[in-house]
């Protein structure tokens, strides 16, 4: 939904002239941009109006403000904190949110205050270092525009929240409050603005304005499981598992005091201190300095931890007053619950849901510390592990999409969007189509498969350039070659994965690329599309140069010799593998389980489900080996880890939502519950429980209401909502 706005662009006066860098490239294409300058990095800015409402404007039940900026806003109405946003998106393509605030507002004298923040560096977390700052507000009731930025408007840059070191991929900025410089009461309708200068406005703005289609985050408080003190004016603080957000307080000091906050997702040894500078390459480590007044403490960016220690003067503090501002995309707790007599599977599957909570923002992020970042490759597994969780489809949407859109750049799709940080990855490219088709499965949104339809042939167009004679893809050198990460858990998968990559063809590539045309393929039929069917030469290509008849085995390239998991689940998965090969790949991954990272974990447990091995996806999922959701929940896991376990990558996040492959494998394949038609007009539920579950139960949010079931020693109770047919095949 495109507008046509009457209100002006308001930007600080430091960044109307500057021009904006385009800074979107090829990864492995020079690029040379000016060094930001420092100045306006983490850069707050205060803006406000006062106006004034009569009873007849209030006498409606809906006033909607339509409200966006760049980067980043938080907005209040009459002191009172509304909400945040946008989601993050190019400027071609900027999203701005409709907000009903008639709640927030009455008769007389209103202020409207919005915090506007522009953080400055080239990272996944934003898009931002283009010097593209500003806000843009339009109030209306009915056909009725109430408010609209303009030159009236108030504006001034906070000098209390100033920035310390930069961490993790250059994704944010320690905050170092300082209260002595705080606009206390700014928010307020009587707050005093005479000094703040007007606003500045700009026609040279390069916007394409489009309603956001994702609702605004949640964002709520939560207390502490439990606070310990340690010494005086020194806590320890624990919210009881891993969470999203900002650590809050209050406190009266004596102006200048200083008061230290470390946050992190465990603690040190000894369980005294928190590890603040943590393994994930971020470094949780916040100051304030008191006013002398009473004080509030809030950090504006988030980070992701579970532990908080604050140390500062004993008579300062006040841990009555230690609460968490927890935020990610709205998550109904009831829309999917599942409970098995396999108490670690219950644990197994709420990490995975928690992992998926808190990694759900206003996009999916690979990880909500180090990177803030939305990865392509992992939203095979996180989008599909949220559309079940949530009942919600339209992260996933709106993620598919961008990804889509991320074709400006390269026809192959990019692999981080939003964000100006330009990466490319091959496999993750290769998936884009599956996902397309896994959204279509679950919303039979057909005119949503026909306008990505378009992005899949170019996706196509753009790989088929390194088709060699016999179609196979050879040297993909101008993306990353990932097959699996961390790369100590590729099953020493036999070729050379630099970037680019070495001389020669390889096995993972080529069967994701399989995969891809036989989705298109999918997309093609079901749109009436007449195409050639490559298909079967594609096969049979691979089939040639990597199967190896005498084991019957698919070697990891065309020099190789080696057998890698990775080289043998793939073919399995995408109906490459002839009938006798099945047999022994099966038993390869039973031998060597999950010699793979946790990202990969889920194309092993769907290749298994192709070939109806569900005693084995059971097992894998169930075990506490060293490569295990179990071995996670042995370590203290309260979200899924990036990696099996905290030492098996150098910098492993404590949450990170590509491990939820569990939430799907157990709901699709364990219990048997899909649709067989997309919107789940029909219901296929052939469940494959394990002879260990005496009893479970599912409670499961569809479109056309809510699926229950209950298994209890052998006897069944089910509800399906009316008008979907159940397949029981």
């Amino acid at each position: 939904m495109a507008i046509k706005w009457q209100a002006n662009w308001l930007t600080d006066h430091a960044f109307i002239n500057l021009n904006k860098p385009y800074l979107y490239h090829k990864e492995l294409e020079a690029c040379v941009v000016e060094p930001h300058r420092i100045d306006l990095q983490h850069h707050h800015w205060y803006v406000r109006t006062v106006f004034m409402l009569d009873d007849k404007s209030l006498d409606v039940k809906e006033i909607w403000l339509n409200l966006t900026a760049d980067d980043y806003y938080k907005l209040y109405i009459n002191g009172e904190f509304v909400c945040q946003g946008p989601a993050q998106s190019d400027a071609n393509h900027y999203y701005f949110n409709r907000i009903n605030v008639r709640s927030y507002l009455k008769e007389g004298k209103n202020v409207i205050a919005v915090h506007v923040y522009y953080q400055g560096l080239l990272n996944r977390a934003y898009n931002s270092a283009d010097y593209r700052q500003g806000l843009l507000a339009e109030l209306w009731a009915g056909e009725n525009l109430l408010l609209k930025t303009d030159r009236t408007w108030k504006a001034k840059r906070a000098n209390e929240n100033r920035p310390g070191v930069i961490f993790g991929y250059d994704t944010q900025f320690t905050e170092h409050l300082d209260a002595r410089q705080s606009e206390r009461g700014w928010i307020e309708a009587g707050y005093d603005d005479s000094d703040w200068e007007q606003a500045e406005t700009t026609e040279n703005i390069d916007y394409t304005f489009v309603l956001q289609p994702t609702p605004l985050l949640d964002v709520y408080k939560k207390p502490p499981t439990y606070v310990r003190q340690l010494a005086p004016g020194h806590y320890l603080i624990d919210f009881g598992g891993e969470l999203t957000g900002q650590f809050a307080m209050t406190a009266h000091g004596n102006a200048g005091e200083e008061v230290h906050i470390w946050s992190g997702e465990e603690l040190m040894p000894g369980d005294q201190a928190v590890r603040y500078e943590m393994r994930c390459n971020c470094l949780y480590h916040d100051q304030w300095t008191l006013s002398g007044d009473i004080d509030s403490f809030q950090t504006f960016d988030y980070k992701a931890f579970r532990y908080v220690e604050v140390q500062g003067p004993e008579e300062a503090l006040s841990p009555a007053s230690f609460h968490a501002v927890v935020r990610h995309y709205p998550f109904d707790e009831q829309s999917c619950l599942l409970h098995s007599s396999d108490e670690r599977m219950n644990q197994i599957f709420n990490i995975c849901k928690n992992g998926v909570r808190f990694g759900a923002q206003e996009n999916y992020v690979d990880c909500p510390s180090r990177e803030k970042g939305q990865y392509l490759g992992d939203n095979t597994i996180i989008g599909h592990s949220h559309m079940l969780l949530s009942g919600d489809l339209r992260l996933y949407r709106k993620a598919i999409e961008q990804f889509g859109r991320s074709s400006f750049v390269c026809g192959g799709l990019m692999a981080v969007v939003p964000g100006h940080f330009m990466q490319e990855i091959a496999d993750f490219s290769l998936q884009w189509p599956m996902q397309v088709m896994t959204y279509f499965s679950y919303s039979g949104d057909k005119a949503f498969l026909q306008e990505m339809y378009p992005y899949a042939e170019g996706l196509l167009q753009h790989f088929e350039k390194f088709e060699r004679e016999d179609g196979l893809l050879h040297g993909v050198v101008d993306k990353w070659n990932l097959v699996d990460w961390p790369q100590g858990l590729r099953d020493n998968y036999d070729f050379e994965l630099t970037k680019p990559i070495g001389p020669g063809c390889h096995n993972v590539i080529n069967a994701l690329y399989i995969g891809c045309v036989r989705t298109i393929n999918e997309m093609r039929d079901l749109l009436g599309v007449d195409y050639e069917n490559r298909l079967p030469k594609l096969k049979q290509s691979f089939l040639e140069v990597f199967y190896d008849e005498e084991k019957a085995l698919f070697k990891d390239s065309e020099q190789s010799m080696h057998y890698a998991l990775h080289a043998n689940v793939l073919p399995l998965l995408f109906g490459i593998a002839p009938e006798k090969s099945v047999v022994a790949i099966v038993d390869m991954i039973r031998t060597k389980r999950f010699a793979c990272g946790v990202y990969f974990s889920y194309f092993v447990m769907k290749a298994l489900a192709e070939v109806n091995e569900y005693e084995l996806i059971y097992d894998l999922l169930s075990s506490d080996d060293e490569h295990s959701w179990g071995n996670m929940l042995k370590e203290g896991a309260t979200t899924c880890f990036e990696a099996w376990g905290k030492e098996q990558k150098w910098n492993t996040s404590l949450c990170h939502p590509w491990a939820s492959g569990p939430v799907p494998v157990l709901i699709e394949d364990i219990i048997g519950l899909k649709p067989a038609k997309p919107g789940w007009l029909e219901i296929a539920f052939c469940p494959k429980l394990p002879a260990t579950w005496t009893s479970f139960s599912l409670q499961l949010r569809v479109p056309t209401g809510t699926i229950q079931l209950r298994y209890q020693n052998g006897v069944w109770t089910e509800s399906f909502p009316p008008g979907i047919t159940v397949n029981r095949n």
